[in-house]
């Protein structure tokens, strides 16, 4: 007899018992699939969200830092020009000069080329900025009857291996005088008001407020007038100068720089405004390093967050998963053990007919796990293949993510070896399923001596 041909009689013999054994093989696959799908759909989603939030943040963080950058180039001209009050904080003596002379009169008396200021400018020095050639002397002012400070300027000396700045202080043109608050308070001037000064004619051009300081009692007008006037003829007293980033322990190596390029010179380091500009740029600084800072952590702080979501959701899963699949399993192994069973039973007289026409008991047992394998591959295909598709219908269900992220994450995960490896095993694990549990009812069948059967007992 063709064991084949009886299998297949077997089945269409029970078809319900046959169809409800692919179905619990069926629904132990699909879950098998359905678990690993839904365990990997958590992970790729997961890594999908991070991905996508890592990119904000890193372009939040570039526009930030783009912004402070910015921010900071503003900050800087503000200060800048908030600073100009405080005058230039560095200054370039000739070696004879006595400090004394400027801080107890104002004045200076030791002179030195001015070409030494474009000397500077050609050295291209890193230390200092904004060179001012300046004449600085306290004098009599005969037309008005009073003692004041002559400060005579010319337009800064650009230092063309740096980026242009913008001039510290204003240039005084030829012709035109600014007046300290003292004086011009004392003697009523008004801008554009003509006046003589030392026998020359200059206008008012600019009445400073008042400062509390020698510059209340000076008045400002063109180095080359100025120049004229003292008798110092390409002679200066000083060269005015800026601290580049301002930092209050640079002055020992301006001081070293500069002596290399003007030997016979002197550097005097305005403390007072060093410091001043130097705490106010780095104040500046730390604000704008404690805001990105800020936003930095607040960033890791969000993405901190929603791994922590993410993860509570994937072992939610997980658990629910462990729960499920072992239950499910053993509920289809005892269906298909109960149904294999139960079809022995109500088959006994028909088993026992086949012993007598000579079916040997190997041959028994074939046919009745020759049944179950093919439910337990029929299951199993049917299984995969339904768990494939609810899970790329039903998995957003148990995900309220973003459709856009759950777009093709099934794609991604078949994508994955490791993934093909349970498809693949699904169907053997689910034959394997069917066969051992159909296994006791079909020793059952084949252990059935035909004469007891026949008898009836």
């Amino acid at each position: 007899m063709n064991l084949t041909h009886l299998i297949l009689r077997e089945i269409t013999h029970r078809k319900l018992s046959f169809a409800l054994s692919v179905l619990a093989v069926a629904v132990a696959s699909l879950s098998i699939v359905g678990a690993d799908l839904l365990v990997r759909r958590d992970a790729e989603v997961t890594r999908r969200i991070m991905a996508e939030k890592q990119a904000e943040t890193e372009a939040a963080i570039a526009q930030k830092l783009q912004q402070v950058a910015a921010a900071g180039a503003d900050l800087e001209d503000a200060i800048r020009k908030q600073m100009k009050g405080l005058g230039f904080n560095v200054l370039i003596l000739p070696a004879e000069q006595d400090a004394a002379e400027l801080h107890l009169h104002g004045s200076l008396s030791a002179t030195m080329p001015e070409n030494y200021a474009q000397r500077l400018a050609d050295s291209k020095i890193m230390t200092i900025n904004h060179l001012l050639p300046t004449v600085l002397q306290r004098i009599r002012w005969p037309e008005q009857e009073l003692d004041i400070i002559l400060y005579g300027a010319r337009g800064e000396v650009p230092l063309m291996h740096r980026d242009m700045k913008k001039p510290v202080l204003d240039v005084v043109r030829p012709g035109q005088m600014v007046v300290g608050y003292s004086i011009h308070k004392k003697l009523g001037l008004t801008v554009g008001q003509p006046i003589m000064f030392l026998g020359r004619e200059f206008t008012v051009s600019q009445l400073h407020p008042e400062r509390g300081s020698s510059d209340d009692v000076t008045v400002w007008i063109d180095l080359g007038q100025a120049q004229e006037i003292l008798g110092l003829q390409n002679l200066v007293h000083a060269i005015l100068a800026l601290e580049c980033e301002c930092a209050g322990d640079r002055i020992a190596q301006i001081r070293e720089e500069i002596s290399g390029i003007l030997p016979g010179t002197q550097v005097i380091e305005r403390y007072s405004q060093a410091l001043a500009r130097a705490e106010a740029r780095s104040k500046a600084k730390q604000v704008a390093e404690a805001s990105l800072a800020s936003e930095q952590q607040a960033s890791e702080q969000a993405l901190a967050r929603e791994l922590t979501s993410r993860t509570r959701l994937q072992r939610s899963h997980e658990q629910m998963a462990q729960f499920l699949l072992p239950l499910i399993l053993v509920l289809a192994a005892a269906a298909v053990g109960l149904l294999a069973y139960v079809n022995v039973r109500h088959r006994r007289e028909e088993i026992g007919i086949l012993r007598a026409l000579g079916l040997r008991t190997r041959q028994v047992l074939v046919v009745f796990l020759g049944k179950a394998v093919l439910s337990g591959m029929l299951g199993g295909i049917i299984g995969v293949v339904t768990g494939m598709v609810l899970g790329e219908f039903a998995g957003p269900l148990f995900d309220q993510t973003e459709t856009a992220i759950q777009a093709g994450v099934t794609g991604s995960i078949l994508a994955s070896p490791e993934f093909w490896v349970t498809l693949l095993a699904t169907p053997v694990l689910a034959v394997m399923l069917a066969t051992l549990s159909s296994w006791v009812a079909a020793a059952m069948a084949a252990s059935q001596d035909a004469a007891v059967v026949l008898q009836g007992e």
